[in-house]
């Protein structure tokens, strides 16, 4: 019976540590991270984020839906965390990047949008028709919605909220940019109008992105396989 106890006892630290090796990565060195496992995990991350907004740039510039919508992104999140997988990366650090990859996936549509009306948008005055607080509904987001008529008096088929503030009223002009492909809705032109303004909103998801995958990649550096039970040559 006490051997019995002295057994669980011994086994209990190692079940831990494996435990600790599934959530967080083995993580198998002393001292810094090898520098070629921080080069892996940033050329990770940097490749993936160059998918997830490529893909949605490129839906949005050719008018494809899915990839514009940032399905195509959603996809390559999906890639991103199966590779971090099969290199046998700590499961929390790989549902992190999943979910920082996928929320970038989802922010990248509005910024896309921005990018081609600062490569091919026209710039038209317009006239309010109507201002609606957006805080008296679920989708205005707490901003104000303006309906706007063009000049030639068409009324936009959508509603505009940059420009549109708690003090424009009917009958204010306002000025709205266009897709002269007509492939990305018409939006306000207030704020930056180049590509580079467009993606600055994306920094924070982007650098985030990139860090928890070189955290995953240098904390999945083991000394031998798992499965395989010799030593590794020094």
């Amino acid at each position: 019976m006490r051997h019995g106890r002295h057994v669980a006892a011994a086994a209990e630290p190692h079940l831990m540590a494996r435990l600790r090796s599934m959530v967080w990565g083995p993580a198998e060195f002393v001292g810094p991270p090898p520098l070629r496992l921080s080069a892996k995990g940033i050329l990770a991350g940097c490749l993936a984020v160059v998918a997830i907004i490529g893909t949605t740039v490129a839906g949005a510039w050719y008018g494809i839906t899915g990839l514009a919508a940032g399905e195509g992104g959603l996809v390559c999140a999906a890639m991103l965390a199966i590779y971090l997988c099969r290199i046998r990366a700590g499961r929390a650090l790989v549902g992190a990047v999943a979910v920082l990859a996928a929320t970038l996936a989802l922010q990248t549509p509005q910024a896309a949008g921005g990018i081609v009306l600062a490569e091919r948008g026209r710039t038209e005055s317009g006239v309010v028709t109507s201002v609606e607080d957006g805080s008296m509904n679920t989708q205005g987001g707490g901003r104000y919605l303006c309906s706007v008529i063009d000049r030639d008096g068409i009324p936009v088929k959508v509603r505009i909220w940059r420009g549109c503030e708690r003090t424009t009223r009917p009958g204010d002009a306002i000025t709205v940019v266009y897709d002269v492909e007509g492939r990305v809705p018409p939006r306000g032109a207030e704020g930056g109008g180049s590509a580079l303004d467009a993606l600055s909103g994306l920094a924070g998801w982007v650098a985030g992105l990139v860090l928890a995958c070189v955290v995953a990649v240098v904390r999945s550096y083991r000394l031998s396989a798992p499965d395989r039970g010799h030593c590794p040559s020094p």
